[in-house]
């Protein structure tokens, strides 16, 4: 019969047993597993500390590549673009480098005659047939005929194509735009929160910088990107034009043009105007445009065709 001390004497036992076994694994951990666990740790260590260390290092690399950058476009930019007029056409997805775009412009003596930042409701496909609307309804009671807009159902498009009329010097028929009537169209697309500009367009422009970037990502991104698309094209039509963008994958504006065989005939894209090295490419590329009339790719992208245009002495 099983009693109290057997049950006591077994419960002993267990919990000794317990006790030699923690005492024999942690031996056995102090030696040859223990000292290997401490080998893979170090390992890890120094392999972390190297790979942050060269971290640093392309920091700081890509740091003093910007610099170099900044510095030589002092050397090469001035008067390139003297007496240029152009406008500077802000994307909601291009906005963080928009500033650096203009700088680069100034720098090569462009007469920067305004910046427009497309707003976020202007690409949005809600609002298609608001924009149709204030298209026709604007335009009517300028110079800027109707007759020669879209003959769509796009909102984006006709109000591009408007907006390319009133801004840009090759205006459709050769009727030029007053300087109320630009007033005028900007103003309507001002109030109803479609653009913004942050000082007053002072002249038409012979040539406009696209700012752009990556590619939407919503459930419209297809149609918004799309709608990126028709705003450059209208603009293209009206004057010569250059794409400052981020990257060139992924269905972004640089990624359709070069991807166009006829787009790419005419539009000049950049791919890297996120860096200092590419805002100062755009300048050059804009200098090529005007002065050679001809379009090329450029920037890091396997899509570009080299790095910067090769301009004439």
């Amino acid at each position: 019969m099983i009693n109290f001390r057997y049950h006591v004497v077994s419960l002993t036992a267990v919990f000794l047993a317990l006790a030699i076994g923690l005492v024999v694994g942690t031996a056995a951990l102090n030696g040859p597993v223990a000292d290997s666990l401490k080998e893979n740790v170090n390992a890890l260590r120094k392999d972390n500390q190297q790979m942050r260390q060269a971290v640093n290092n392309l920091e700081e690399e890509l740091a003093r590549e910007e610099d170099f950058a900044a510095e030589i476009a002092g050397v090469v930019l001035p008067g390139k673009l003297a007496g240029k007029r152009v406008l500077v056409l802000s994307l909601p997805t291009g906005r963080d480098h928009t500033e650096g775009v203009i700088k680069m412009l100034q720098l090569g003596g462009a007469d920067v005659v305004g910046r427009v930042d497309l707003q976020d409701k202007f690409i949005n496909p809600d609002n298609n047939n608001d924009l149709l609307e204030l298209a026709v309804a604007a335009a009517r009671p300028t110079s800027a005929a109707t007759a020669n807009l879209p003959p769509n159902g796009h909102g984006v498009e006709t109000s591009s194509a408007l907006l390319a009329t009133v801004l840009l010097d090759r205006a459709p028929g050769g009727t030029p735009v007053s300087e109320a009537d630009r007033r005028a169209v900007l103003a309507a697309y001002t109030n109803a929160n479609y653009l913004t500009t942050s000082e007053r367009v002072t002249a038409s422009a012979e040539a406009v910088v696209v700012v752009s970037g990556q590619p939407y990502v919503d459930k419209d991104s297809a149609k918004k990107d799309e709608s990126v698309v028709k705003v450059a094209e209208q603009f293209d039509r009206t004057g010569a034009i250059v794409v400052a963008g981020n990257g060139s994958a992924g269905g972004n504006l640089v990624a359709f043009v070069r991807g166009d065989a006829v787009l790419a005939e005419s539009i000049s894209t950049v791919d890297n105007a996120n860096t200092v090295q590419g805002q100062l490419v755009t300048a050059l590329t804009l200098v090529q445009q005007l002065t050679e009339k001809k379009a090329g790719q450029y920037g890091v992208g396997d899509s570009a065709t080299s790095l910067l245009p090769r301009l004439p002495q």
